[in-house]
Order: C-alpha cells, then sequence, then structure tokens
C-alpha cells in the first residue's frame, strides 16, 4: 500500500496530540511473512522475517533501523525443510553482551506437527552465524515450537518453548494422540552446549504462543496454561535463585475451552514492573486484558479490560518510562480486521484507543509486533508481505 496510513487524534489532559502513523517500507521480499521486532540494550530496533527462498525453500533474514529506514537486510539461516506456520513464527534475541540469537523451526519426520526448534548464535553483529543446536534432547517426531528466547546470564542464552514429546511419537498434539503438551527450558552457552534444562509446566495449552521478559530478580515465562478441566488461563513461572518457580495464574478468567485458542500472552518488564496482556473468551464473551505486577511477577493486580469490543486477541504489550503499557490488538471488522493500540496507565485507567492498520483479511495481520523506540513506537505485521509503520509520539 505504501503510503501514510492514517493520522490518529490521542486525547490528552493538556489538549490534543495528534499522533502521526507514518509508514516505513522495508526491504522483506514478496511473500514474507512472519515478522519479529526486538529493541537491543542500545536501543536500536531489530525486524526478522521469512521469506521465500530463490528457487526452493524459505530464508530467515533481518534488518536494523537506521534513522528513518531500514538497513540493508542480511540472511540468518535458509533451508527447504523447515516448518513455516503463521503461528509459529521465528524470533531474534540481542543479549545484554550485543550478541545476537535466533531461531526457526525445521521439520523432523512426517507428521504434519513434527519438527524441532533450531538456534542459532551470532558474536559479529549478524555478519555471520553458528551452526544450529536444538535445544530439546527427547529425539521424537513431534511438536516443538512457540520459542521464547532471553538472556540467561553469564553470556548464555535462554529458550523456553512448547514440547510434545509427551504427546506421542507422530502424532503431534493437535491430533490427540497422547499425552499433555508441555513447557520446557534450556540455557544454551556461547559453545552450543545445553545447562540447566527444565521442565516448566507438564500440561499446557497446545499451541499458544509463550512470551518472556527479564526483571531485576530474573526472567519470568508466561503462556497458556491448560487444567485436566480444560480451564486455560494463562500462567506465569519465574526463575529466582537459580530455581524455576511453579505455574501460578496471572488471572483466573476461567476459560474452559476442548481445544487450542492459538492465541498466547505477552509479558514486558521494567526492574520490578511487570504487565501481561493476553485475550480470553471465557462466558463467551471475547476480551484484551492487561494485569499489572510491583513485585517482579510474584503477584498481579486485578486484570483491565483494554479492548472496545469484538477482539480477536493476538496481543503484545510494552512497558513505558511512566508506568503505563502500550497494549496491542487485533479488532474484527466486518469480515477483516484491524490493528488497534491502547495506552493503559499503571492505576488501569485507559486512554483512548488508535487504529494502526485498516482492516485486512482475517489471518493476514497474523502476530502484530512492537519496539519502541525513542519517543516513537515501531509496528510491524503482515499484509500481503512484511509491513512496518512508527507512531509519533508514543499513543
Amino acid at each position: 500500500m505504501g503510503r501514510l496510513l492514517l493520522a490518529a487524534a490521542a486525547l490528552l489532559i493538556a489538549g490534543i496530540v495528534v499522533a502521526e502513523v507514518r509508514e516505513i517500507p522495508t526491504p522483506a521480499g514478496p511473500g514474507s511473512g512472519q515478522p519479529n521486532l526486538v529493541a537491543g540494550p542500545d536501543g536500536r530496533i531489530y525486524l526478522s522475517w521469512l521469506e521465500p527462498r530463490g528457487g526452493a525453500g524459505v530464508q530467515l533474514r533481518f534488518a536494523i533501523l537506521q534513522g528513518e529506514g531500514w538497513s540493508q537486510p542480511r540472511t540468518i539461516a535458509s533451508g527447504s525443510d523447515w516448518f513455516v506456520n503463521w503461528a509459529d513464527f521465528p524470533s531474534l534475541a540481542i543479549l545484554p553482551d550485543g550478541s545476537l540469537a535466533a531461531h526457526w523451526l525445521a521439520k523432523s519426520g512426517d507428521g504434519a506437527y513434527a519438527y524441532d526448534v533450531q538456534i542459532s548464535r551470532s558474536f559479529d553483529g549478524g555478519a555471520t552465524w553458528s551452526v544450529p543446536r536444538v535445544p530439546h534432547r527427547d529425539g521424537t517426531a513431534t511438536e516443538h515450537g512457540f520459542v521464547s528466547l532471553f538472556p540467561a546470564g553469564d553470556g548464555m542464552l535462554g529458550a523456553a518453548w512448547l514440547d510434545g514429546r509427551e504427546t506421542g511419537a507422530g502424532a503431534g498434539a493437535h491430533e490427540h494422540g497422547g499425552g499433555p503438551m508441555t513447557l520446557r527450558y534450556a540455557a544454551i552457552g556461547r559453545d552450543g552446549a545445553l545447562h540447566a534444562e527444565a521442565l516448566l509446566d507438564a500440561r499446557t495449552c497446545d499451541c499458544c504462543q509463550t512470551s518472556a521478559a527479564m526483571t531485576a530478580a530474573g526472567p519470568v515465562v508466561v503462556f497458556r496454561d491448560r487444567s485436566p478441566e480444560e480451564v486455560r488461563d494463562i500462567a506465569i513461572v519465574r526463575r529466582h535463585d537459580g530455581a524455576w518457580s511453579e505455574p501460578r495464574p496471572v488471572a483466573v478468567d476461567g476459560w474452559k475451552i476442548h481445544g487450542c485458542p492459538v492465541n498466547g500472552p505477552s509479558v514486558a518488564a521494567d526492574g520490578r514492573r511487570v504487565a501481561v496482556a493476553w485475550f480470553t473468551l471465557a462466558n463467551e464473551r471475547p476480551q484484551v486484558k492487561l494485569a499489572f505486577s510491583g513485585d517482579a511477577g510474584a503477584t498481579f493486580g486485578a486484570a483491565v479490560i483494554v479492548d472496545e469490543g469484538q477482539p480477536l486477541g493476538r496481543v503484545d504489550t510494552l512497558l513505558l518510562d511512566d508506568g503505563s503499557a502500550l497494549v496491542s490488538w487485533l479488532e474484527q471488522a466486518g469480515d477483516a480486521n484491524r490493528l488497534r493500540v491502547r495506552r493503559v496507565r499503571s492505576d488501569g485507567s485507559l486512554e483512548p484507543a488508535m487504529t494502526i492498520a485498516p482492516a485486512a483479511g482475517v489471518r493476514a495481520n497474523a502476530f502484530p509486533q512492537l519496539a519502541r523506540d525513542g519517543d516513537a513506537l515501531v509496528v510491524a505485521w503482515t499484509d500481503e508481505r512484511v509491513r512496518t509503520a512508527t507512531v509519533a509520539p508514543l499513543p
């Protein structure tokens, strides 16, 4: 579409401030998708995505926001045996020492959901990448995905993922051929060695995205849990003093559903402040919610309803300096959807919501991504190809 999307007005106490939404053309090629945004320790914004590779297969690429445009793209890896899915997408992480880490998914068998996590690291700014490492050692041709990457201390990379080893070889969680999906963790050293492997939850939802953030007390991972009664609310685990906590609910929605909604949560952290956003359809009422924690995720306040009606979920969230959070979600608009964003104050009060991207096909926007670039918001989504925009000032 290659144009300014729109101008949206945000009403503030001091008057009316116009937040301009300006599209930034990306170097992502035709047919690209599965964007991921991340801010590095130095504040630079990285965009990664998948796009078709000439001949056959796909490639994972990235670019860095420089001024008002993106840098020339670099290729992280490519392959013809990758598992490519609109909901289970690759990611890029920037560690405190400046090293980069990326993950993608590769087929491990003939089953529709038989695939492994592949993780590679770069210690020269993304010019070269290590031989990929598989963080799980079960060797089963089952689903392994929905990965969250984060620093694990001492130069190590932490990875949490949904692991289908208990679902039955060749079956996969989606075919209900065995036991439950699990949430697992491993730390990966600079040499590729695995450390501190752990089972974080023995029964989770099958295919909702996980999300992780670093607090002053250590990392937290949020995910959609699954009770024996098929209640699938959002839960959190915390790593403190070298040990992972038992899973605890972020909030009790009571959403009972016999199947996976493919709609995971998002977590952001700053010091001991934590914000978690998620989607629920409890009591047949679709809602996007947000909850704050002031003690590094040990406890949460009452959840705030963020949406204005007919949300589809697929949330992302950021914490801002004043303690407020920005939350994005997709909202139904007739036979299509639109991307919305809203600021939630630390006291739970809401600023007016604004539309970032106009209506597109139901799956077109996939899982939009947010990142902060100083006083501006950077947004990425998919509409025929990967697209990005900035919103300034912050909504």
